[in-house]
């Protein structure tokens, strides 16, 4: 994979993330839900509600780093590395617990369920593969991917403060008045193995996986990064 075409791969990464973010904030704004209320809050508390869910920030996060990637194929830095792998292993996870937990609970139609596979599904898959082909790579030792966690901790932190406030959580298995403080606390410690998982395949991957993109110009090899082991 030379540079050119990881700039491309980036690029469609960075279209199709960005397509799923736009349309889910369209559908909020005009008031549309992807999950069942018995009335439409207010724009504030919708667009709110909306930057809290952990599949918009993940989302968020590969369509970011995918357009810098666009720009500059061979980007690297200590914190860039934290948060490539943020993007990728979030974006994972995100698609994962959709399979397992949410996916049964929706019956969506229309726009509300193009959305939803776009973040759930199509998403998850494109930045997966992105990173597979273009990498870029080695970015993922763990004394740089360690800091990727920060990310998940803290939006479970707060998601659970503020819903204990307030009585809204993002997820239903959150919600610690409907499913029971215990069930909650199983629940988060399987997604924490889970993310820890994935972290670890990437890690390792990222070691083990030819570099990407090639090298293969002058310029190229002039930006190439030390390998951060």
């Amino acid at each position: 994979m030379t540079a050119s075409r990881a700039r491309a791969v980036h690029l469609v990464t960075a279209v199709v993330a960005c397509a799923a973010l736009v349309l889910q904030t369209v559908l909020v704004v005009t008031g549309a839900s992807v999950l069942a209320e018995n009335e439409v809050p207010p724009l504030p508390t919708r667009l709110g509600r909306l930057a809290s869910y952990f599949t918009i920030q993940s989302n968020l996060l590969v369509a970011v780093t995918a357009v810098q990637l666009a720009r500059d194929p061979l980007r690297d830095g200590r914190w860039w590395r934290a948060v490539r792998v943020a993007a990728v292993v979030g974006i994972t996870v995100t698609g994962l617990v959709h399979f397992v937990l949410l996916r049964p609970l929706l019956d969506l139609e229309g726009a509300s369920w193009v959305a939803d596979k776009l973040l759930h599904m199509v998403v998850p898959v494109v930045a997966v593969l992105g990173w597979l082909l273009a990498g870029p790579r080695p970015r993922a030792p763990w004394r740089d991917a360690l800091p990727a966690l920060l990310w998940p901790v803290a939006w479970l932190g707060w998601t659970l403060l503020v819903g204990g406030v307030t009585g809204w959580y993002p997820y239903p298995f959150l919600d610690v008045g409907a499913e029971g403080a215990a069930a909650v606390a199983v629940t988060c410690s399987a997604v924490t193995v889970l993310f820890l998982l994935v972290l670890a395949v990437v890690s390792a991957l990222d070691r083990r996986m030819p570099p990407a993109p090639v090298r293969g110009t002058t310029a190229d090899q002039a930006r190439a990064p030390a390998t951060a082991e």
